[in-house]
């Protein structure tokens, strides 16, 4: 199967400190390690908080769900409930400005 895009949505785990800046949190250096690395991989094109939200926004490019939702499971983050997957959507590109495949 060929890699296609996906939109991933990630919120803030049960035990996310709102009251501490994203970089004073627990392994805040192992998370950004590991999303870099997918960054470097080319698994992860963008990705960001989402303003006015709880919520990170992730465009991803993978095989299926299942294979998005067990790679980003292996985030520290997501192993101690720092951040949880809300959503996994396949991704059709219609209009863009850089090249989506």
């Amino acid at each position: 199967m060929a890699p296609r895009l996906f939109a991933v949505i990630n919120e803030r785990g049960p035990h996310w400190d709102h009251d501490k800046p994203m970089e004073e949190h627990a392994d805040w250096r192992a998370h950004a390690v590991f999303m870099n690395g997918l960054v470097a991989e080319g698994f992860v094109l963008l990705g960001g908080p989402l303003e006015g939200t709880h919520d990170v926004l992730l465009i991803v490019r993978g095989e299926s769900v299942d294979d998005v939702e067990r790679r980003l499971a292996a985030d520290v983050w997501v192993e101690k409930g720092l951040l949880r997957q809300r959503q996994i959507t396949p991704w059709w590109v219609r209009l863009s400005a850089f090249d989506a495949t």
